[in-house]
């Protein structure tokens, strides 16, 4: 099983969500981004688009989240810039074909600047496929 909830920033918006984001911890990930994993706690609160919004003042910030078993399952994404909704909100779901432009996921990576090179697709690129659990993003 994979499964990811996460917040993705660039470098211009890092700070912003630090400071805004009690308890948040940033893993750099290259491509000049920073992923956030999603915590029960941060996921629970009702207010926390507002707080993505307002960090994309600052730079691109993305929410994604994956959830796949046996090679099935579905991706979200939406990205945020300068306070205004860039892409999304996508959703690939559990019986849809990933369309051309390419998953939801892959679309939000490329919004904030990353290329695929030789890897895969942008998802590929950054190694988000280095944990299989939200979670495992973060330190011991």
């Amino acid at each position: 099983m994979y499964c990811l909830q996460a917040v993705l920033v660039t470098e211009p918006a890092r700070g912003e969500l630090l400071a805004s984001v009690e308890g948040a911890r940033l893993v750099p990930l290259g491509h000049h981004l920073s992923l956030m994993p999603l915590t029960e706690a941060l996921s629970d609160d009702g207010e926390f688009r507002t707080v993505l919004v307002a960090c994309s003042e600052h730079g691109a910030v993305a929410y994604v989240e994956a959830e796949y078993f046996g090679g099935v399952g579905t991706q979200s994404a939406q990205v945020w810039d300068r306070g205004e909704t860039v892409l999304g909100p996508l959703h690939l779901a559990e019986d849809e074909q990933a369309p051309a432009a390419g998953s939801p996921i892959s679309q939000a990576l490329r919004r904030l600047g990353v290329a695929k090179g030789d890897h895969f697709d942008e998802f590929d690129a950054v190694g988000l496929g280095r944990h299989r659990h939200t979670g495992g993003w973060l330190p011991s």
